[in-house]
């Protein structure tokens, strides 16, 4: 990545590349195992709102250090929450990571290290997971007397299904890199030395197609998720039509029968 703007709130900060169609993520906070608490979300929710106002196509969400992507939520702010406090803080948890969700942008989470609780549903966040083999993933919440709170109840449900879902948050055990790829958790596995370059080239790969052609497709397959299958085929016809409208599907169809690469 090419940095051409960057900006940073608490220890949250944000990179684009020259023609602003990549951006990154970078929690740096590893002498905590990048920890989530009110902070780090408020920051990273300005971030998330800093790209909602360009035209990236892909984020790439990455985390300081190799011992931790997320450790998971910060225990010590926890501690002593009142019941109110405890539902504003999953409120807002979810709603931050629910606004990268709905990112226009296709997210690519780089995992290495533990990936537990709130790391799990920070990830989980995100439409593509690379993961070193060092990577552990994990909804531990249980073990506390607690529940996921960001998300991970719904978004993993949704990822692998029921039994295996309740089965890692009943259990709270946590999984390696391998299993999480073989349950469909994740995309990828790689050593942790190629985690970067593997990330580069899926983002490079999305970033040579039509960036409103990606966009759409996200919010088609997004939206299956909560449609009826006629519903969400009116969508999906509907954002195929909406295509025709924009100079990129010209473009893209010209350079097909031109025998060359289109110039998005």
């Amino acid at each position: 990545m090419t940095d051409h703007t960057s900006s940073g709130l608490g220890i949250v900060s944000l990179s684009l590349t020259a023609n602003g169609r990549e951006a990154e993520l970078m929690i740096n906070r590893p002498e905590k195992l990048n920890a989530l608490n009110p902070s780090v979300l408020e920051s990273l929710e300005c971030r998330i709102v800093e790209i909602e106002a360009t035209n990236a196509s892909v984020v790439r969400l990455r985390t300081a250090g190799d011992k931790a992507f997320v450790a998971g939520a910060d225990i010590a702010t926890m501690q002593g929450m009142s019941v109110d406090q405890a539902r504003a803080f999953a409120a807002y948890g979810a709603h931050v990571f629910e606004r990268l969700s709905a990112l226009g942008a296709i997210v690519i989470a780089e995992v290495q290290g533990f990936a537990l609780g709130g790391g799990f549903e920070l990830a989980l966040a995100s439409d593509i997971i690379i993961a070193s083999h060092s990577a552990r993933f994990g909804l531990p919440e249980v073990s506390l007397g607690l529940i996921p709170g960001f998300g991970g109840t719904q978004r993993l449900t949704r990822r692998i299904g029921y039994g295996k879902a309740i089965e890692l948050i009943a259990t709270g055990r946590t999984i390696t890199a391998a299993e999480a790829l073989a349950c469909g958790i994740i995309t990828a596995v790689t050593e942790p030395e190629d985690l970067r370059s593997r990330a580069d080239a899926t983002s490079q790969e999305i970033l040579s197609r039509g960036g409103r052609a990606v966009a759409a497709a996200k919010l088609a397959v997004r939206s299956s998720q909560d449609l009826a299958l006629s519903s969400g085929l009116g969508l999906e016809a509907s954002l195929f039509s909406q295509c025709f409208s924009h100079p990129e599907s010209t473009e893209g169809m010209a350079a097909f029968l031109e025998k060359r690469k289109p110039k998005f």
